[in-house]
């Protein structure tokens, strides 16, 4: 069965990744190094290399600590935050009692009693058992602070993975929309085509009954086929409309008049497939279909700073309660370019002077199909 779940790539998911992981241990450990370090420094302690290399030591196993306890909290990344802060708060101890034990071992237990100890507030009286207990009570809260660190990259990692999965889940749902125009095939034009065509016939009129069912045949496979995902030429995105006003023009002969007005320089440019289609069926719709004379539905094209700019129109004067423009097919074309465009493109309509609606489309003039 076919899934219609986004496909992420195997490199994305809600949890920490490996990189943050590492990079958060050790930003962690060696801003414990380089602090104790200063501070041994400025306190003017002996043996200063000899201890920088004792606390090399006790860095590096604290940072294997850290991914141990990384690796634990991982586990229950799928939990909610509470069930993991528990979790941490209960693993930093015997992670925290670990680290104190290699920490005694290498400030205490390796050194000549004559020696100094890294932190001189560590008291030396007492069993080595309460030395190390006394010691993990104040690197817990060191432990913890980056055990919360870790829930709170998991947290943001699934904020992130759920606003990534649900562009796409949009992306994807646009995208079927679009493809979806491909069989979206108005059952009027085709009732109406048909029935011109059976009129042909029975005139007798054979010649424009071929070139009509030329073009019908053209047309379908045409707009079936095209995928409105992908970019066309304008001179494609044109010579369709052609067919589809030419397929027209038999049931409205006398009433229908087609103007276009394309620069040479032009008719490569790319737009959107099928973008200008609803905005022509509107135009026939409102403006042919409901007018008593002749009218003409224009589309011009035009260049100007790096920008094209597409105007459809006619001039008919329709009567009646209905508002032309104001139907799916134009909302379904301002949404296209705006989430192909964002704000570099426009999509404006209103009412012409004398009469008719117009539609002006304003979009990047590319000659390539990348943004």
């Amino acid at each position: 069965m076919a899934s219609f779940a986004p496909s992420l790539s195997p490199s994305e998911s809600a949890r920490v990744s490996p990189r943050a992981t590492a990079l958060s241990i050790v930003g962690f450990w060696a801003f414990y190094f380089v602090l104790n370090t200063l501070k041994s420094w400025f306190g003017d302690m002996p043996d200063q290399l000899w201890m920088i290399e004792r606390r090399v030591f006790v860095t590096v196993a604290g940072m294997g600590l850290s991914a141990l306890l990384g690796l634990i909290l991982r586990r229950v990344d799928g939990r909610s935050t509470p069930y993991m802060l528990a979790t941490a708060f209960l693993v930093s101890i015997p992670i925290t009692i670990a680290y104190a034990t290699i920490n005694h071992v290498a400030f205490y237990t390796m050194l000549p009693e004559s020696m100094l100890v890294e932190m001189k507030e560590t008291p030396m009286e007492g069993s080595t058992l309460s030395m190390i207990l006394w010691a993990a009570s104040g690197w817990y809260f060191f432990v913890v602070a980056w055990a919360v660190l870790y829930i709170a990259l998991s947290y943001a990692a699934k904020v992130q993975f759920a606003e990534r999965r649900a562009a796409q889940y949009r992306s994807e749902a646009h995208t079927a929309e679009l493809r979806a125009l491909r069989y979206q095939v108005n059952p009027h034009f085709l009732f109406n085509t048909l029935n011109s065509l059976s009129s042909l016939v029975m005139g007798r009129r054979e010649e424009e009954a071929e070139r009509m069912i030329m073009n019908l045949s053209t047309f379908f496979r045409t707009s079936l086929t095209a995928d409105p995902t992908h970019d066309v030429s304008l001179a494609d995105e044109i010579k369709l409309q052609r067919l589809y006003l030419d397929i027209e023009r038999v049931r409205f002969p006398r009433r229908l008049n087609v103007e276009i007005d394309v620069p040479p320089e032009l008719e490569n440019a790319r737009i959107p497939g099928l973008i200008l289609q609803p905005l022509v069926e509107n135009a026939l719709k409102y403006g042919v279909s409901r007018s008593t004379g002749k009218v003409t539905i224009a589309i011009r094209a035009r260049a100007l700073d790096g920008r094209m700019r597409i105007v459809v129109e006619d001039d008919g004067t329709a009567s009646g309660p209905a508002e032309p423009g104001h139907g799916v097919g134009l909302r379904n074309v301002c949404d296209r370019l705006e989430t192909r465009f964002g704000r570099a493109a426009q999509c404006e309509s209103g009412p012409r002077k004398g009469g008719g609606w117009c539609v002006v489309l304003t979009i990047p003039l590319r000659f390539d199909d990348r943004d």
